[in-house]
């Protein structure tokens, strides 16, 4: 059975399961090819978000390395500009995803600001598309957006509750 993730607007997401954020440096390599340096937006157990100043097409296979899980082979499902969205050929498992998410629990400062960044740019590429394109960015900057505050109190109520 399929989880099926509402989106704000009430239509049905296409996604099998929620994308959490976070920012890890990875790489990702196209059969044959040099290796490029990407930034993990977000993840989930059957895909995830990617940032690269360059990259694959969509519908090319890739190889994602990133700290703490194996090697996935990846299809781009979808790439514009500098983002692109990752489908995994293989289900990571839940312990796998959970113990990077913990790892990843508190965002630094500088993590925040960069998905402000990216909620930013994500915004305005959308608002210059008119395809399903501008859908995908919006989303994406909606994410970022809402992740950049949630992280920003979260930092906030820690800094608060340090003993001074």
């Amino acid at each position: 059975m399929t989880n099926t993730v509402q989106r704000v607007e009430g239509q049905a997401e296409r996604r099998r399961v929620p994308r959490a954020a976070l920012r890890l440096s990875a790489t990702i390599r196209e059969p044959g090819k040099s290796r490029m340096q990407v930034r993990l937006i977000d993840l989930s157990t059957h895909g995830c978000r990617i940032e690269a100043t360059t990259g694959p097409s969509t519908d090319t296979w890739v190889l994602l390395s990133v700290a703490g899980i194996e090697t996935q082979y990846c299809r781009v499902v979808w790439q514009y500009h500098e983002f692109a969205g990752l489908e995994f050929a293989t289900a990571i498992a839940e312990p796998v995803l959970e113990r990077l998410l913990r790892d990843q629990q508190q965002l630094s400062e500088a993590s925040i600001k960069e998905l402000r960044d990216i909620a930013v740019r994500t915004h305005n590429l959308s608002a210059k598309q008119k395809d399903a394109d501008a859908e995908t960015l919006a989303d994406l900057s909606r994410k970022c957006a809402v992740e950049a505050v949630v992280e920003g109190l979260k930092l906030s109520d820690a800094k608060a509750a340090r003993p001074r």
